[in-house]
């Protein structure tokens, strides 16, 4: 794959801002990190060369500094809020934050329960997580919040909240997923802080939209995608423009709020540190890239899968999901991209005309592009597998990698015992017999060994998968797309 991202000089040049950033407000700074501190797989997929965990990587760097406080809105705790990537509450969410960032030796200092309103499922989360030894405070929801600047900065605002107790320069203030009061967290701080004589500061650290790129550079089109749902819009910072005479690219809701966050500044520090909410921001990922034109088109296949991935949501029947596509649409014209642009869709297509069945294609790191069809044995998503393992590895395609006698008795178990109508194999069962026939097979195993290789290499079905295969393609780091159609004209689907 080509690199258009120097991933080391990200390190260490996100690492010195910080620092910077940090002496600058006299020794504590609050961090609102935004986006995934983990497995920032949009980010790998437009900036090729940026690695998932960068971020944490960097945190890892400035852990002697660093203390993590984890934001959760207890509104949420109560409606039982989904992830949608992982499909875990956003409470069970916070657990697995804690671990992880544990595992990894950062220090998780406190979580904080953000517009506590003596929600009952709030309070039980509470009690858990104090029997488990973390240590919980309670912010307040706050009536007139953000606009009502002198109710928020008094006593009966900011100073109703519980003061969090932190050790370290660095507080770096997350969450489970957006809306859950980080921003909110790091002002009440600062007003705490600033009433106990204590200088601290604030500032931001989103990775997108990436301030010193043109307003529509395929890179940031490609956020606007990712956030399709949530109608966020890049724009010029117009206070940035004003105060500086130079462009810089933002969000709406920061440019939005920014007014009422210099305001809370001025009362709460008798004048604001930042003249723009770009001021605001640490992002130095403009200044790693390396090759543009790499991360331009990188940043267009995002957008053309963004688009499949809402159109057959629309077509599973997700709430808002024709909203999402109407604005993928007007992307895809910005950005002025097609289907064609990318070349296993056309691949796919083609085969599953000529086979009259559903068919998949995988198009690897070289160039070549390798199709499966869909056959009495296996589904389209398993054979295509096989096929780009064999591709991968220099195996003559007429060799059959797991013998048709493996294969029945596993179709027979799955429709005689386990109550299964579709006798073909998925892509996890394939990749299972494919691992038992490598025990004995020297040419199984070498396609075995091929499949670190499709990590990174896009995928596109002629109908939607089913949950498993999707499941399998994504462990296994297919960039995959989808026809937003059924296989059957059934109702209900698996």
């Amino acid at each position: 794959m080509k690199i258009g991202f120097d991933n080391e000089k990200y390190l260490q040049t996100q690492s010195r801002e910080i620092r910077e950033r940090i002496s600058r407000f006299g020794g504590k700074l609050y961090l609102e990190f935004g986006g995934k501190l983990f497995d920032d797989y949009h980010a790998s997929r437009v900036l090729p060369g940026f690695q998932p965990d960068s971020k944490i990587n960097m945190l890892r760097q400035l852990g002697d500094q660093a203390e993590i406080v984890i934001v959760i809105n207890a509104s949420d705790i109560e409606k039982n809020k989904v992830r949608g990537d992982l499909g875990i509450t956003y409470d069970a969410d916070v657990l697995r934050l804690i671990d992880a960032f544990r595992e990894i030796g950062l220090y998780v200092g406190s979580v904080v329960l953000a517009q506590y309103n003596a929600q009952a499922a709030a309070e039980a989360f509470q009690n858990r997580l104090e029997a488990l030894g973390v240590k919980v405070y309670r912010h307040y929801t706050i009536p007139g919040y953000p606009s009502n600047i002198p109710f928020i900065v008094s006593d009966e605002g900011f100073g109703k909240n519980e003061y969090i107790v932190t050790s370290r320069s660095l507080v770096v203030v997350t969450a489970p997923g957006p809306g859950s009061g980080k921003m909110a967290t790091c002002l009440s701080q600062l007003y705490h802080e600033y009433k106990r004589g204590v200088k601290a500061g604030y500032a931001k650290f989103e990775t997108f939209p990436i301030w010193n790129l043109p307003l529509k550079h395929p890179v940031n089109l490609a956020y606007e995608a990712a956030t399709a749902d949530l109608s966020d819009v890049n724009m010029i910072d117009p206070f940035h423009l004003e105060a500086y005479d130079i462009t810089a690219v933002n969000y709406n809701r920061d440019v939005e709020v920014f007014p009422v966050l210099n305001a809370i500044f001025e009362k709460i520090a008798g004048a604001s540190p930042y003249r723009s909410p770009t001021d605001m921001g640490v992002n130095m990922a403009g200044d790693c890239i390396i090759d543009d034109e790499v991360c331009r088109e990188a940043a267009r296949q995002e957008i053309i899968r963004r688009y499949y991935n809402a159109m057959c949501e629309q077509r599973q029947g997700a709430p808002m999901a024709e909203d999402e596509v109407y604005k993928l649409q007007l992307l895809m014209n910005q950005a002025e991209l097609s289907p064609e642009n990318r070349p296993v869709i056309l691949s796919a297509l083609e085969r599953g005309e000529q086979t009259g069945l559903p068919a998949a294609a995988i198009q690897l790191a070289d160039g070549r592009v390798i199709t499966g069809k869909t056959s009495s044995l296996l589904g389209a998503s398993a054979a295509v597998l096989l096929n780009a393992l064999k591709a991968l590895g220099g195996i003559q395609k007429d060799i059959h990698l797991i013998s048709p006698i493996v294969i029945e008795p596993i179709q027979n178990l799955k429709t005689k015992h386990l109550g299964n109508r579709n006798p073909r194999l998925h892509t996890d069962e394939i990749l299972v017999a494919l691992s038992i026939s490598a025990a004995t097979n020297p040419t199984a195993e070498l396609a075995l060994r091929q499949l670190p290789k499709l990590r990174g290499c896009d995928a596109h079905s002629t109908v939607i998968l089913s949950r498993v295969d999707e499941e399998t393609f994504r462990k296994l780091g297919l960039n995959l797309t989808c026809e937003p159609q059924y296989q059957s004209k059934k109702l209900y689907h698996k």
